[in-house]
């Protein structure tokens, strides 16, 4: 069965940090695009992060880069986003996704992408 499923999600303090982890299963990830999104209610999905699967390139949004970093583990078939210094306006259910070999100046659009796991919420209150 090929599934991703998203984990790390909590309740966070403003200004602490976590670690969100996307796992494969039921295939290998690592020739994979893979983008991390996150959405709120009433709010269109927003593309966060990005990670090549030809070259490893990786993107991130405005709204958190430099707070960010999106990593590759080959050897545990996992994607990582690490977030620092979160804001209230980060608190969001956080998805990861695949796609192959698409354009990456598009690498922010949701449609880019078709196999998607169920997400995982991050809360941040003090």
């Amino acid at each position: 069965q090929v599934q991703l499923v998203e984990s790390g999600g909590g309740l966070v303090q403003p200004g602490g940090s976590l670690r969100l982890s996307c796992t494969a299963s039921g295939f290998t990830l690592d020739n994979f695009d893979i983008g991390w999104f996150r959405q709120v209610p009433r709010k269109e999905r927003e593309g966060v992060s990005f990670i090549s699967g030809k070259d490893g390139s990786t993107f991130y949004s405005n709204s958190v880069k430099g707070r960010s970093t999106i990593s590759r583990d080959k050897s545990k078939n996992t994607i990582y986003l690490h977030m620092n210094s979160l804001k209230p306006d980060d608190a969001a259910v956080y998805y990861c996704a695949t796609a192959l070999g698409l354009d990456e100046d598009n690498w922010h659009d949701s449609y880019e992408y078709d196999n998607w796991g169920q997400g995982t919420r991050v809360t941040i209150s003090s």
